[in-house]
């Protein structure tokens, strides 16, 4: 029994080192291909445009405050993003509960006056979660009675919300000079709670704000909820094997629904928390998907699915996108930085591959 116990053990420790080092060697490599195309572009500058993306995310307060608040909507979609993973679904609708969320939060602080101090922001955070919650309903019904893959439904969800979105913007919250939302109340703009004091260098201060807390709380619920709660567990379970769930006394069918709304909520909650963050980003009026949704795929393949490791990995692809801003001192065309930042993004996705193959080893090694 105790060596039964001990082997246990020694496979779940193989396991966390193999997720830490599948992720370390993803980064580790995203980074050599970027020095090489900086070797490729630019050989004389390579050195220093490569040490700014590296650190120029530390480089002063601003900047790491600038770092915390571009973190803050990849943390939370990537933790809807992780969470459907969790639970055996792919939720690839992210962008579409993403702004439709924004549009809720932004029609709250623009339309609804009569609310005053904080309770308008929380009510404007609550209504988009709702809407993003909402949103995700009907590819998890989708999946769940019809077995509908949810890939197909959340595409198609995401062009809908996109051009509904645009069409509830200019009927209205538009503004006609800048063919974009108008700006929220100020009421329902993000509370500083002290972080511009902190983060700030002389008298310019970044728009880091109240949202990263909010999308630190929220990774610490869903990890409680996945791994300390029943209904996690159950949640979970449905993702491994719908079949032994039901077996098992499990509602198969409400947990595919609970889990699409509960990521379709963390969308939309991401939504509100960049528009409402008062940096003077507005919803444009585009045919373009929200970037925002996707890039929560690869912070949560990076971050390997679990709800810290993606509030770390959500920080550290917001610090590169703010120390790839400093490459262009070395003559780095924007371009360049954009191709560099990518290349990481996409080998992150090799992560998981990586895990199974450290796995491999580890576990000939043990059998040895």
């Amino acid at each position: 029994m105790k060596k039964e116990h001990n082997k246990k053990c020694s496979l779940l420790a193989t396991e966390s080192f193999g997720s830490f080092s599948a992720s370390v060697m993803a980064v580790l490599v995203g980074l050599l291909f970027g020095l090489v195309i900086l070797l490729l572009t630019n050989p004389s500058q390579a050195v220093y445009g490569f040490k700014a993306i590296l650190f120029g995310g530390l480089s002063d307060m601003k900047n790491l405050g600038q770092v915390l608040y571009f973190a803050t909507p990849i943390i939370m979609t990537g933790l809807s993003v992780a969470f459907a993973n969790k639970t055996g679904l792919f939720n690839i609708g992210a962008s579409g509960q993403f702004i439709t969320g924004a549009f809720a939060a932004v029609f709250v602080g623009v339309k609804v006056q009569s609310l005053t101090g904080v309770s308008h922001w929380l009510f404007a955070l609550f209504m988009a979660t709702l809407v993003g919650a909402f949103w995700a309903v009907l590819p998890g019904v989708l999946k769940a009675y019809c077995n509908v893959n949810e890939v197909i439904s959340c595409i198609m969800m995401n062009y809908i919300g996109m051009y509904m979105v645009n069409l509830l913007v200019k009927n209205f919250v538009f503004d006609v000079r800048k063919n974009q939302s108008m700006a929220v109340a100020k009421t329902a703009v993000s509370p500083k709670m002290g972080l511009d004091s902190i983060f700030k260098t002389g008298y310019s201060t970044s728009s880091v704000n109240a949202g990263i807390l909010v999308a630190v709380l929220a990774g610490i619920i869903v990890y409680i909820i996945l791994e300390k709660t029943t209904f996690g567990f159950e949640l979970k379970a449905c993702g491994y094997n719908r079949e032994a769930s039901r077996y098992a006394g499990i509602n198969e069918k409400r947990s595919i629904v609970l889990s699409m709304m509960i990521a379709g909520a963390l969308s939309g909650l991401g939504g509100a928390l960049l528009y409402l963050a008062g940096s003077g980003k507005s919803i444009e009026v585009l045919d373009v998907l929200a970037a925002e949704g996707f890039n929560g795929i690869p912070v949560a393949l990076l971050g390997l699915n679990h709800p810290i490791g993606v509030v770390i990995s959500g920080i550290f692809i917001a610090y590169l996108n703010v120390g790839g801003f400093n490459m262009q001192l070395y003559n780095f065309a924007p371009q360049v930085i954009e191709v560099i930042i990518s290349v990481i993004i996409y080998f992150s996705a090799f992560a998981l591959l990586m895990k199974g193959f450290i796995m491999r080893l580890a576990k000939g090694k043990e059998e040895k």
